[in-house]
């Protein structure tokens, strides 16, 4: 179940799942609205959107009751998260998943807000979108791959190609605006080819793992799984989220692996993917490709949870379609 694509006019939630927006800067906040507004959307804020506790979030009930009413209000056409944070599988048995599925609308997020679009989709069916923040509507320069992949997943129908961007940026979302550096983009890098088709699962890798042995992680059958993680996320930690996926019911049914460029902090080098997957010989065959967009770098493209994909992977051909 896709949501209605946006259009001009069209008002947008933003609320904070995770971490307080109160985290991000004042002008930032400014330039993310500016942004947005510029587009012919209108903005409205979630109520407790900058409030904070001693854990720089705020309660269980404040948090879902922003949420209940993204939702609820039939004015709202879309939701984006602030930003991430670690905490917002706390919120997961308290949803009102009915009224979701009563009320589709694009949700949109990544990171910590995984756990959301991972429960969204699998108790409704609806497809979430793992995609910008509203803090990075707030990047300056270089954030034009990003938002035309943001309006080709919500505002287009049909699928879109995610192509590599030409520079990325590894620098953190909350560095002053004129001092982000940009590395040129040396394109996709193909671990394993072929084809595939399948169903969309995944995001952030240890929020997503996070999820296993719940009534919230949907099906691996028939998935093309996309993962990434953070700079935290050092090589052999990857390893093992990765593993304990692979791990899980139905695993044995994953299509393809699609995963996301990593910040150079991580450590996780290309010379290391390669030889973790070398190592899992029960992926072999599964078309992989690393070093896509989308994820903890900038510029980063939107990913419809849930939604059909095609790809094929091979050393000089590289085709993702995403989106139907």
């Amino acid at each position: 179940m896709f949501p209605k694509r946006l259009q001009s006019g069209d008002e947008i939630r933003i609320i904070a799942p995770s971490r307080s927006m109160a985290v991000i800067k004042g002008e930032q906040r400014r330039l993310a609205e500016e942004r947005l507004v510029n587009l012919g959307f209108k903005i409205t804020y979630g109520q407790y959107v900058l409030e904070h506790d001693d854990f720089f979030s705020t309660s269980i009930e404040q948090r879902v009751a922003d949420i209940h009413d993204a939702f609820r209000d039939p004015n709202v056409k879309a939701i984006i998260a602030g930003i991430g944070g670690y905490n917002t599988n706390q919120l997961l048995k308290s949803i009102d998943y009915s009224l979701i599925k009563n009320n589709p609308k694009v949700f949109c997020g990544y990171s910590d807000i995984t756990a959301l679009l991972a429960a969204i989709h699998h108790k409704t069916g609806l497809i979430t979108y793992s995609g910008p923040f509203f803090a990075d509507f707030g990047i300056k320069y270089g954030f034009e791959y990003t938002l035309n992949s943001f309006l080709q997943a919500v505002t287009t129908d049909g699928m879109y190609e995610i192509e590599p961007s030409d520079k990325w940026s590894d620098d953190p979302w909350h560095l002053e605006q004129d001092e982000k550096q940009y590395i040129a983009s040396e394109g996709y890098l193909v671990l394993q080819e072929g084809e595939a088709s399948g169903k969309l699962i995944g995001g952030n890798l240890s929020t997503l793992t996070s999820l296993q042995g719940t009534e919230y992680m949907p099906s691996l059958k028939g998935a093309i799984i996309f993962i990434e993680d953070n700079e935290e996320s050092h090589p052999f930690l990857f390893e093992r989220g990765l593993q304990s996926l692979l791990q899980q019911k139905d695993a044995n049914e994953i299509k393809a692996i699609l995963i996301g460029r990593f910040q150079k902090e991580s450590q996780v080098t290309d010379y290391f993917l390669k030889k973790m997957i070398e190592s899992k010989k029960e992926i072999s065959g599964v078309p992989i490709i690393a070093n896509i967009d989308f994820g903890h770098t900038n510029q980063a493209a939107t990913i419809p949870f849930g939604s059909y994909a095609t790809i094929k992977a091979e050393k000089e051909d590289v085709e993702i379609f995403v989106g139907e």
